[in-house]
């Protein structure tokens, strides 16, 4: 990799700078992305920068690094000094987490997100002790600052992630109202996917001079293999060859984009009716109810999201096999959103989409924006190998959790060491204020399931219970 994508090569202040590119090099970030190489010794300089990446580009990283390089952390109850405005809590909750594991160079930074779906009060409670950094959707964020409960007065950086997104979703005016409580001299960083006129618009209004970085925003071929595949008119034609597709790649982790909430419902009906393991995921779900979908489907205990493109907006999902278009969206830059939730990181990913013969227009409208044709294949030449295998994983649920002292090391500990379960057939750990869920190999789930009935987790009997089949 050439000199100027190392990370060692950019001007942090020097009493960071030996810890910052230690804990760098811990996470295994041994050189820039392209948008981190662009953006980042901008960013350091204290300058405005509107940016356009794809998704999984490494944006979260480039602004992250910038705004907590000018933290002062010695007073530890200090204002805000840092807000990141997410579209959806998803993303909030994900660039919260990627920002903890970029502040770990540093002790005393604390991160609070503000988001919907929870409880009011101990945000208010969290704020009132103080806190450096905010992350959060724009409602939850509109909400402290009409209650009194969140000052502004002192943030010097301001992130918009995925600012294309709240536009389409209308939180323009609440922006610029909570725009309007942050001090007019800051560092303003907009990040988005497009670069629509209304970006352009918002950039003038809210930032000064801004660096304008452009990185490719279509998923390269060779990451991405896209089929798209013809089919009738008829809803039972476009569920037929929905199972005809897994029937035949076999996916083990797919995401289904419908284009509605309904769609979403159905389809997620259809396949678990055919013996597949769908999860839907879309606005008229509870929170806790997303949690969990999303819970399973990332600790591999459910292989199908069948998924809307706002309730799927900011997902990380590691090692995605495949995306698949129940039907195309409209606007192809949705299409390229889509399929980029594969082929990340430089690894392979699929991605197929059904259309019909009226949608040649859609089809032509990829074309020109990915700039290569679009390769279609043929139905009928594809095999049926029946249904995949199970998912590997299944999750158990324990009622216990932070307000318990529940570590996931408590819980590790308890299924290798007190139940002697191998370390490789423990998935994913999540801990929550009062539950726990830990994914663990099927093969061995019912026998570890019926030890931990009768076993202790730090000295203490937890409820636990199996989650789906």
């Amino acid at each position: 990799m050439d000199k100027s994508f190392q990370f060692s090569t950019l001007a942090f202040k020097p009493e960071i700078k030996k810890a910052m590119l230690a804990n760098l090099n811990l996470l295994g970030y041994t050189d820039m992305t392209p948008i981190q190489a662009k953006s980042l010794p901008s960013i350091l300089k204290n300058q405005d920068v509107i940016a356009q990446a794809k998704t999984g580009s490494g944006k979260t990283a480039a602004y992250g690094i910038g705004l907590l390089s000018k933290l002062n952390v010695k007073n530890y109850h200090a204002q805000v000094q840092a807000l990141v405005i997410c579209p959806t809590r998803e993303l909030a909750e994900q660039v919260g987490k990627e920002i903890q594991r970029l502040a770990r160079f540093a002790q005393n930074i604390k991160l609070l997100s503000l988001c919907g779906g929870k409880p009011f009060a101990p945000q208010k409670n969290s704020l009132a002790y103080g806190t450096h950094i905010v992350v959060g959707t724009p409602g939850r964020i509109q909400d402290h600052l009409s209650k009194d409960t969140l000052n502004l007065e002192n943030v010097h950086s301001l992130v918009l992630d995925e600012a294309d997104r709240m536009l389409d979703m209308g939180f323009y005016n609440d922006i610029i109202n909570i725009i309007s409580n942050i001090p007019k001299k800051r560092q303003t960083m907009l990040f988005s996917a497009t670069f629509p006129g209304s970006i352009v618009q918002m950039s003038r209004s809210i930032q000064k001079r801004p660096l304008n970085i452009r990185v490719e925003s279509l998923h390269s071929h060779n990451e991405i293999e896209q089929l798209f595949y013809e089919i009738g008119k008829s809803q039972w034609d476009r569920d037929k060859a929905l199972i005809a597709l897994l029937a035949h790649y076999q996916p083990k982790s797919t995401v289904i984009f419908c284009n509605t909430k309904k769609q979403c419902q159905e389809v997620t009906m259809q396949l678990k009716k055919k013996g597949y393991y769908a999860m839907a995921i879309h606005g008229d779900l509870e929170q806790r109810d997303r949690d969990l979908v999303l819970l399973r489907f990332a600790n591999k205990s459910c292989s199908i999201l069948v998924a809307t493109d706002v309730a799927a907006r900011g997902l990380d999902i590691d090692n995605l096999q495949m995306v698949i278009n129940y039907e195309l969206p409209k606007d192809p830059k949705i299409h390229i959103h889509r399929i980029g939730r594969t082929g990340r990181a430089g690894k392979k990913g699929s991605a197929l989409s059904l259309y019909t013969a009226s949608e040649q227009q859609k089809i032509s409208a990829i074309e020109k924006i990915q700039n290569q044709p679009c390769h279609c294949d043929v139905l009928n030449l594809l095999d049926d190998n029946g249904l995949p295998s199970p998912p590997s994983m299944i999750t158990v649920y324990i009622n216990g959790g932070k307000k318990n002292k529940m570590r996931p090391g408590d819980i590790l500990g308890a299924l290798t060491g007190d139940i002697g379960i191998p370390g490789n057939q423990v998935g994913k750990i999540n801990i929550f204020d009062f539950s726990s869920y830990v994914a663990l190999d099927r093969k061995i789930a019912d026998k570890v399931l019926k030890h931990l009935k009768n076993s202790k987790i730090k000295g203490h009997q937890f409820k636990v219970r199996k989650l789906g089949d």
